[in-house]
This record gives structure tokens, C-alpha cells and sequence, in this order.
């Protein structure tokens, strides 16, 4: 009786087919010139006998490992994790398994990491990390190529992937117009965020084009709920008829609406709030749910990934920098000013 853990081997499959292993092996890699019964006979033995190929073996006679590296910097997986999900779907079509690498934004470390990628044999390198900003290239002359994801190289030559940030910005107050706010205000991360900046320029552009002034001056200050809740008072201090918030986070956004509610002002029914990230867990855990921007993560490293593969096979992008757009998620934070 045979055991079921045990794997089958190509030479059991030639036994059984009557044929001699070499033609066992390009029957199932679809090579050589055979006749269809033969390659048939084969192929039934194979399917009969449960046989699985190697793939790595068949990858390394083919010159290939089926493998790439993505090299993150974000320790916590909040923006990496969705953009690896996105590049795994694209790269699972073909059967290629990713090696991730958290650099915890160390130089040496990450310098590390690509050396024993490519001593791996990686056929290409994704990188990614949480902050849009050029970043210095991880080499010229690699014997792979490379595509960013949720970064941005500062080589020219490189391909890059990023959120529309300035886009999420114009989309989210366009939303507030629509539900018929005018007095809007911005409460955001640190300035020396492009993603802060660039949030706020795509909002105070699209409110210059409605002819709506912006609620004050963007107030920056730190990704947490402990800055949205000094923003918003701040904010109410000198803007006390606001009637919607754009904050440049979901945790902003978290810590905006506490303040509103210690002030008695209602959401959305007297100050509609739109966030930024859709992370899901803050998103759904404000009172009440929070609209939000989502970055489309997922599908920034499903471009990336496709782009590897074009460059894999011969076929690079050209350089420069993809811009994906961002989505509106409607929740019960914003709706119609019943005013």
C-alpha cells in the first residue's frame, strides 16, 4: 500500500506510462516533439498517480526561482501588509511566492536584506514603506529589477506607485460641498509629511475652484487622536460656526469627533467629518462611523507587482511616478445639511 504523504516521482510516472523518464519530463513540461497519444498516456499517469512537479527544480533548470523580495519599512504593517495582499494576487496568478524583509527603516539593515535577496535569487524586489517622500534609489546596476510601491524613488530612471493625496483631498471636499457644508476646516499631520501637505493643497485647490474659502489656515500636527483632539479645539476657537472637518487621518479624525461631542456639536447633523486612510478598525470604531479616503493600497501593489512582471519578462515601464486614485467610502459621518 502506498503512503499517501510519500511524493510520487517522475521516474513512477515513466514506469507507469511505459516511457522513459525524458519523455516523461517533456511530456509534462510541454516540450519536445511527441506524438498527442504519448504525451496523453503521460499525462494520465501523472493525474492517476497524484504526481505534483517541483516547481523550484523546474524553475532553476529554466534559469528561474519563481521568487521576489518586497522590502518594507513599516515595522507595523499598517500600509505595507494591504500593498504586499495587492502584489501577492497579481503574482499568485503566476505562481511566484514573495520573501518580505522589515528594514525598520535601517540603511545598513536594508542594504542587508537586498544582498540576500538577490544571493537568493530573487527575480525582481517590490519596496515599500509609509511615507509617500522620495527616497534614495536601492541601487543602480542591480541584476534585478525594482518597482516602488507607497514610496517613491528620487532616481529618475526608477518606477513608482503612490496615492493621489492631492486627489483624496479635492475628492473629500467636493463630498462636503455636495452635502451643502461651506464652512470647512483641516486638521492634519505634520507638515513635513508630503502626504499632509499634498491632502491639504488638493482640499484649499478645490475649494478655491467652488469659490469657498478654507475655515482658517490647515492646522498640522501629529498623526494621533491626541492632536485631533487639540486641532478641533483649536479649530472651534477660532472658527465656531464650522460646519464640516477634513482631517488628513482616520485617528485625527477619531480624536476630532470626542472634541465635537464634548461641545455638544452633532455629527454630521451640525459638523459633518471625513477622515483619511479608511482604516477600518478606527474608521468603524468612531461614533458614528467615519467617511473616509481609501488609498486603494491593495491595488497600488497590484500595479506594482504587474509592473515586475512586465520588467521580469522583458518588458519594463517606463520611469517615473503612477499617481492611483483614491475612493470616497461614505458612512454616517457626513450626509445632506438638512438646513
Amino acid at each position: 500500500m502506498s503512503d499517501p504523504s510519500r511524493a510520487v516521482t517522475i521516474r513512477e510516472v515513466a514506469d507507469a506510462a511505459g516511457v522513459s523518464i525524458g519523455t516523461a519530463s517533456k511530456a509534462l513540461n510541454g516540450r519536445g516533439k511527441l506524438r498527442e497519444e504519448t504525451r496523453a498516456r503521460v499525462t494520465a499517469a501523472a493525474e492517476r498517480l497524484g504526481f505534483r512537479p517541483n516547481t523550484l527544480a523546474q524553475g532553476l533548470l529554466a534559469g528561474r526561482t519563481y521568487t521576489v523580495g518586497l522590502v518594507t519599512g513599516d515595522s507595523f504593517g499598517r500600509f505595507s501588509i494591504p500593498v504586499m495582499l495587492g502584489a501577492e494576487d497579481a503574482l499568485g496568478a503566476g505562481q511566484i511566492s514573495v520573501f518580505m524583509c522589515d528594514t525598520r527603516d535601517d540603511p545598513i539593515r536594508e542594504q542587508h536584506y537586498i544582498e540576500r535577496l538577490l544571493a537568493r535569487r530573487v527575480e525582481g524586489i517590490i519596496v515599500t514603506g509609509r511615507r509617500t517622500e522620495p527616497r534614495p534609489s536601492i541601487g543602480t546596476g542591480l541584476p534585478v529589477p525594482v518597482v516602488y510601491a507607497m514610496t517613491q524613488s528620487a532616481s529618475e530612471e526608477d518606477f513608482s506607485v503612490i496615492p493621489d493625496d492631492p486627489g483624496g483631498g479635492a475628492l473629500a471636499a467636493r463630498h462636503l460641498l455636495a452635502t451643502g457644508r461651506t464652512r470647512i476646516g483641516h486638521v492634519t499631520g505634520p507638515e513635513r509629511f508630503e502626504a499632509a501637505r499634498r491632502r491639504a493643497e488638493g482640499l484649499t485647490g478645490a475649494l478655491a475652484e467652488a469659490g469657498v474659502p478654507l475655515a482658517g489656515e490647515p492646522l498640522f500636527g501629529e498623526w494621533s487622536e491626541e492632536w485631533g483632539r487639540q486641532g478641533a479645539d483649536i479649530l472651534l476657537r477660532a472658527h465656531p460656526d464650522v460646519d464640516a472637518v477634513f482631517c488628513g487621518s482616520d485617528q485625527i479624525a477619531r480624536g476630532v469627533s470626542e472634541t465635537l461631542r464634548e461641545r455638544g456639536r452633532r455629527i454630521p447633523d451640525d459638523v459633518a467629518l471625513v477622515g483619511f486612510d479608511n482604516w477600518e478598525p478606527m474608521a468603524q470604531g468612531c461614533r458614528p462611523p467615519l467617511t473616509t479616503l481609501d488609498m486603494n493600497l491593495g491595488e497600488i501593489g497590484r500595479i506594482a507587482a504587474e509592473a515586475l512582471l512586465d520588467a521580469i519578462g522583458g518588458a519594463p515601464r517606463p520611469p517615473g511616478v503612477l499617481t492611483v486614485p483614491c475612493s470616497l467610502v461614505l458612512r454616517e459621518s457626513t450626509r445632506v445639511n438638512p438646513a
